[in-house]
């Protein structure tokens, strides 16, 4: 059962102790607010203003666990955090651990600053969870896909657009990557998992992938550079440093290119443009 009165004094506390330096967004000036506005929260959470307000007031309808959710990842909550609110709002808290889609307080911090940087939060199956707004504008929103789509990997041996962005010469050594990266989960959570469903549809829907699945490679990276064909500013080469978070089995992924080169001048550009697509000029008497 619901506690409403509880629900409603844990979030009203927990806004009053978030500033806005600490969720991405900027303070603003003659702000008298102590903490973050029901509007930036609700903002944060992907809700409306007024669904969020009449929680704070002990109304409305009873909130969904999808619901619940959105609002512990909004607020930034920590697993323990996560599970009170649940269990507030009359609901069972949601598994921990590598099935969790819960980013943790701390990886959301530090994402949070990288406004002018591409970036993204992925699962160890590859499944993007948050993206800088430089990151959509370089690779696109990865973020919306549904079902076993979700997963790169899937994805890339499925779907023959996804390789679009990026460079020929280097498909065979991602089809490597993603293969030896999913036989260490399948090896690490075992049958029945996630991991090992994603094998069983790969192997019954790519050939490709049966044929590098075969090869029974384990430990394969990239370089740490990743060469992408971006279809309005064209080749990018970035390079790419990861932060794991071992306890949710989360990954930060950063992409920087080196200052000067013609890579590192092309994302400026994207940063200024965002993900919306450059219309190319007519060329004159055209």
């Amino acid at each position: 059962m619901i506690d409403r009165a509880g629900l409603a004094e844990f979030l009203r506390r927990r806004r009053a102790s978030l500033q806005p330096e600490d969720v991405g967004l900027p303070r603003g000036q003659r702000r008298r607010t102590t903490g973050l506005r029901r509007e930036e929260v609700a903002t944060l959470c992907h809700i409306s203003a007024d669904y969020y307000s009449r929680l704070e007031r002990e109304r409305g309808p009873h909130p969904s666990e999808q619901m619940i959710a959105s609002i512990a990842q909004g607020l930034h909550l920590s697993l323990d955090e996560r599970d009170h609110l649940f269990r507030l709002a009359g609901h069972n808290p949601p598994a921990r651990g590598a099935n969790s889609e819960h980013v943790s307080p701390g990886l959301l911090r530090i994402f949070d600053r990288l406004t002018d940087t591409p970036a993204e939060i992925v699962t160890e199956l590859g499944e993007t969870l948050r993206q800088t707004p430089l990151g959509v504008a370089v690779t696109g929103d990865t973020t919306h896909h549904t079902g076993p789509a979700r997963s790169i990997g899937y994805r890339w041996f499925t779907d023959p657009a996804t390789r679009s962005r990026y460079h020929p010469d280097d498909h065979a050594m991602h089809s490597r990557v993603f293969a030896s990266g999913l036989r260490k989960v399948v090896t690490l959570r075992g049958p029945g998992s996630r991991a090992a469903h994603l094998l069983d549809l790969l192997l019954a829907r790519s050939e490709e992938f049966r044929a590098v699945w075969n090869e029974h490679e384990i430990g394969i990276h990239h370089n740490g550079v990743k060469r992408y064909t971006h279809p309005e500013v064209g080749a990018l080469e970035l390079t790419c440093q990861t932060l794991l978070d071992p306890d949710q089995s989360h990954m930060l992924l950063v992409y920087t290119a080196a200052p000067g080169s013609e890579s590192y001048e092309k994302l400026q550009l994207l940063s200024v443009i965002g993900p919306e697509r450059i219309i190319p000029q007519a060329p004159p008497n055209a």
